[in-house]
């Protein structure tokens, strides 16, 4: 079985770096994404929903350094479920119930927003090997 989540939002806060115990970098960061519709009765609805996104290793590095509040990005990854199957569970300081999807990051693409980076920078997608112009093949 296989599953594979892509979402695209802007970042809820700075990501924040730690090491595991054997050194290993993990980077943790919110996404917020938007939807908007129209109601039939004329009036816009709109949602927002919050993911954690986790990215380790080398990604997790990059993404510390690049990224920041309000910056657009592009994340393909896994849904990383709680012991039952569904999203993380908690009760909010004011007491109401609270759920967080959690995604482990296998790609981070910087899209923009805040400081209007490139939209070609990213981390995670393999690079396209520089096209041969035909005096450089060989035959």
């Amino acid at each position: 079985m296989y599953h594979k989540v892509i979402i695209v939002g802007n970042l809820g806060r700075d990501p924040e770096m730690r090491y595991t115990p054997d050194g290993t970098p993990v980077t943790s960061f919110s996404v917020a994404t938007n939807r908007k519709w129209n109601r039939p009765d004329g009036s816009q609805g709109e949602e927002t929903v919050w993911f954690r996104v986790t990215a380790w290793r080398r990604m997790a590095e990059v993404c510390n350094q690049y990224l920041q509040k309000g910056r657009q990005v592009l994340i393909e990854g896994r849904l990383k479920p709680d012991e039952n199957g569904g999203p993380r569970v908690w009760t909010g300081n004011d007491g109401a119930a609270r759920a967080s999807y959690e995604i482990t990051a296998e790609t981070v693409k910087f899209l923009g927003g805040r400081g209007e980076a490139p939209a070609d920078e990213g981390f995670g997608t393999p690079e396209e090997p520089p096209m041969e112009s035909e005096e450089e093949i060989p035959f």
